[in-house]
């Protein structure tokens, strides 16, 4: 699928969550009145400017307006301990801003997608399966679960892993600073990403200039253990778009596969790559086309393209909010 790139607007647009100030971005597509949205967060430990933004300006080209937006305590938004990785955090965040988003004068509140990459690929189909009103998600190579991704990445690891979660959790206990860890590493050090292939790929999603820092309190060592989405799957309903690296270092790539299976609209997609090569060069041109298609398929926007193009060079002018 082609369409020639469109103007499009990006505005500040902020949500609340506990009481935190968390940033967001919305992309608005110019000359279509109230798009549908696809909403998107980063994975593990990441901020929203890390690669996402292509995403982002890929679907608002394609008729889509785009809410990407900040966890509590990463990037732009408010919040302390900062890098706080958190499941359950995060779940509460995508609630908050899926709450902000149908606040929205703007967008088509009724097409609304979930879109997620990792980390947050586990987000949205949880998120999916207790709200009932999606439209559609895309899990990329998702993190389905903990259970089987600790098996993946070894005994060794886990030993190395308990000190110091318990260490961070005694801190939190007794009001203190928490205890850190790495978030990536190479594979002779401990840290949350330490596979072969996760320190150079990871790095390489990360804008020149930012001042992200590689650490994360180490509490989400013990609340990693208790997540797992693919419980979740069964519950959602709306159609489903599951990206698989089938060299996944970080994800058992059976278990994904299982759980697509498992969601009665699921659509599994592999690619022979591993889990961060599908954000850069020609394995991201490939499945964000994939993944292009079936928003556009889902969220209705063919009818909105076809409106737009018949009105000419000069789109209407569409208020921020």
């Amino acid at each position: 699928m082609k369409t020639d790139s469109w103007p499009f607007r990006k505005v500040p647009s902020y949500f609340v969550c506990k009481g935190i100030r968390c940033a967001g971005d919305l992309y608005l597509p110019s000359g279509i009145q109230r798009p549908p949205v696809v909403m998107m967060a980063h994975g593990f430990a990441a901020e929203r400017s890390f690669r996402l933004p292509a995403y982002a300006e890929r679907f608002v080209n394609h008729g889509m307006a785009v809410y990407l937006f900040d966890y509590r305590c990463f990037g732009d938004s408010e919040g302390e301990p900062r890098n706080y990785v958190d499941p359950w955090r995060h779940l509460a965040d995508w609630r908050a801003a899926l709450t902000h988003v149908r606040s929205l004068p703007n967008v088509n509140t009724d097409r609304i997608a979930l879109w997620g990459t990792s980390f947050s690929g586990g987000h949205v189909i949880v998120t999916a399966a207790r709200d009932g009103a999606i439209s559609a998600i895309v899990a990329q190579v998702p993190h389905i679960d903990s259970i089987t991704s600790l098996r993946k990445l070894g005994l060794r690891y886990l030993l190395q892993a308990i000190p110091h979660a318990f260490r961070d959790v005694s801190r939190m206990m007794t009001f203190r600073s928490p205890h850190y860890v790495k978030v990536i590493g190479t594979a002779e050090e401990f840290a949350c990403l330490n596979t072969p292939d996760s320190y150079s790929g990871y790095l390489s999603m990360i804008p020149l200039g930012s001042n992200w820092q590689n650490r994360c309190p180490a509490r989400v060592l013990i609340t990693f253990l208790m997540y797992r989405p693919m419980k979740s799957a069964v519950k959602v309903r709306c159609p489903a778009l599951i990206v698989l690296a089938e060299n996944d270092s970080l994800i058992e790539s059976t278990a994904v596969e299982r759980t697509s299976a498992m969601m009665p609209y699921g659509i599994l997609v592999k690619y022979p790559f591993g889990h961060f090569d599908i954000y850069n060069g020609q394995h991201f041109e490939d499945a964000v086309a994939k993944q292009t298609e079936f928003l556009v398929k889902h969220l209705q926007v063919s009818c909105l393209l076809s409106s737009r193009n018949h009105q000419g060079s000069r789109p209407p002018h569409i208020e921020d909010k």
